[in-house]
């Protein structure tokens, strides 16, 4: 079903609309984009922390040209992993971008699976207090020292707020929080702030959904698609990297650890494969906790997203 370029209505106010379309990882985000985006008449802004950076290809299931189909996509490639790129710093980024966009665009699409990059574009972060680099500099020897149990477990203790809503596999997250505990002497959760910062543009928000069996059984082949592809010899040639923030993910902490000699190359695949589904549970996780989002399955979305957007914009039904 076409999706119309919306009109504003006559004497109101220009405001933009900012649709979101987040989901797991292998759901197909990426197809259905791509073609909201042609019938829009628009462009896309990745909000995929992974696709960000030129290093990262197989791994991150980066979209192809032929995949993009002539579409600009924005944050793609857009920086290296030796560049210390953040939540904070894209989120200026993308705001500067969707501002240029919006000036061309009614409509403009940000997709990606991962939730605190969008949650940085729709409603901003805490004015958190600057902390001693000498406090993080010990969080990560610690890590590398005992893991990322007993890291958890202090955040636990010291923040049980926070240690309910981040990715606690995510060494990153929970380094950051306890980061700021240590620092101040306070919650990380206490700077939250109590509402969305104020946005120049209207959001609509999809997050896609698939049975559970239908979903992992698209990360299992997405998978053997990857390494079919050479995701190992990427792996390899960024092994010397590996200790970079951008490396401490899934889908490439598994080969490095098989490049380590700690398993052999079945357990890697399995392990891959294990661990890419609790990431899309993880990212499930995230999603349902904002009820901003509409679920629908990739298959009904383009039919369901023309009338949330003619909703959004308070325009007449059969534009």
């Amino acid at each position: 079903m076409p999706i119309p370029v919306l009109p504003q209505k006559e004497n109101a106010p220009a405001q933009p609309t900012l649709l979101v379309i987040s989901g797991p990882t292998a759901v197909g985000k990426t197809a259905l984009c791509v073609r909201l985006a042609q019938q829009l008449k628009t462009e896309i802004v990745s909000a995929d922390s992974r696709q960000f950076f030129r290093e990262l290809t197989i791994g991150t299931a980066k979209p192809t040209p032929a995949e993009m189909q002539g579409v600009p996509h924005h944050f793609i490639d857009s920086h290296s992993i030796l560049e210390d790129y953040n939540a904070g710093r894209y989120e200026q980024d993308a705001l500067a971008v969707l501002d240029r966009l919006f000036a061309l665009y009614p409509v403009v699409i940000l997709t990606g699976g991962s939730g605190l990059y969008l949650q940085a574009v729709t409603e901003g972060f805490d004015d958190v207090p600057k902390v001693a680099p000498e406090v993080r500099e010990q969080l990560h020897q610690e890590l590398a020292a005992q893991g990322l149990e007993p890291l958890v477990a202090e955040l636990a203790r010291l923040d049980p707020i926070t240690y309910q809503r981040i990715d606690r596999q995510n060494h990153q997250r929970v380094v950051r929080a306890l980061e700021i505990c240590r620092g101040t002497g306070q919650a990380f959760s206490s700077f939250h702030q109590a509402g969305a910062a104020p946005r120049p543009f209207r959001t609509v928000k999809v997050a896609l959904t698939r049975e559970r069996e239908e979903l992992y059984q698209r990360i299992d082949e997405r998978m053997d698609q990857m390494l079919a592809q050479g995701l190992e010899a990427e792996a390899r040639a960024l092994y010397p990297h590996r200790h970079h923030n951008a490396l401490q993910t899934v889908g490439y902490k598994e080969l490095f650890d098989y490049f380590d000699g700690h398993y052999d190359y079945a357990e890697a695949v399995r392990l891959l494969k294990r661990n890419t589904r609790h990431y899309a549970k993880r990212q499930l996780t995230w999603l349902r906790r904002d009820t901003d989002y509409q679920w629908l399955h990739p298959d009904q979305a383009e039919a369901a997203i023309g009338p949330m957007l003619m909703s959004a914009s308070n325009l007449p039904a059969g534009l």
